[in-house]
């Protein structure tokens, strides 16, 4: 019976998850939109599975809403900052960099949504990834410290992100 239930319906968190966003789209919550919710959520879930081959043993999602918190934040700073850069920094004196981040993670979803913070903050963008997966390339607009971003980027996002992917 469960192997049938993970065959249907192999990650019924992102199932309930499109079947909320669809309900929020929809804005209304009616009997028909709920069912036509609950089957787009098992067809896209089911459709994408073959990608998903392994998902992470435990997932903390007290924890993944304080990082999605905190990430919201650190964007709303980031835009304020990169727009002071536009405006007040010449061409001439931007020092952009390339810095390489350590991974210290090692499951593809967590690295995932490590490059995906980065490239959603304004001012940084995750270029690639090692062949080995044990760094990450990222450019930076403007900075005088490298090392002060790789270390921000470490303890800021990767250690949470380490707590959450258990």
């Amino acid at each position: 019976m469960k192997r049938a239930f993970t065959w249907l319906i192999p990650h019924p968190f992102i199932t309930l998850l499109l079947v909320i966003v669809w309900m929020l789209l929809q804005n209304e919550v009616s009997a028909g939109m709920v069912v036509f919710g609950i089957i787009l959520g098992i067809v896209i879930s089911r459709g994408t599975a073959i990608w998903w081959p392994n998902t992470p043993k435990r997932f903390r999602l007290d924890k993944m809403v304080t990082y999605s918190a905190i990430v919201m934040w650190d964007i709303l700073v980031a835009n304020i900052e990169v727009a002071w850069i536009v405006l007040t920094v010449p061409n001439s004196k931007l020092k952009p960099a390339w810095i390489a981040i350590p991974l210290e993670l090692r499951q593809p979803e967590a690295i995932t949504v490590l490059a995906g913070t980065i490239t959603l903050t304004p001012g940084t963008v995750s270029a690639d990834l090692s062949d080995e997966g044990h760094s990450l390339l990222v450019h930076v607009l403007h900075t005088d410290d490298p090392d002060a971003v790789r270390d921000d980027i470490v303890n800021r996002y990767q250690r949470r992100l380490m707590e959450i992917f258990v």
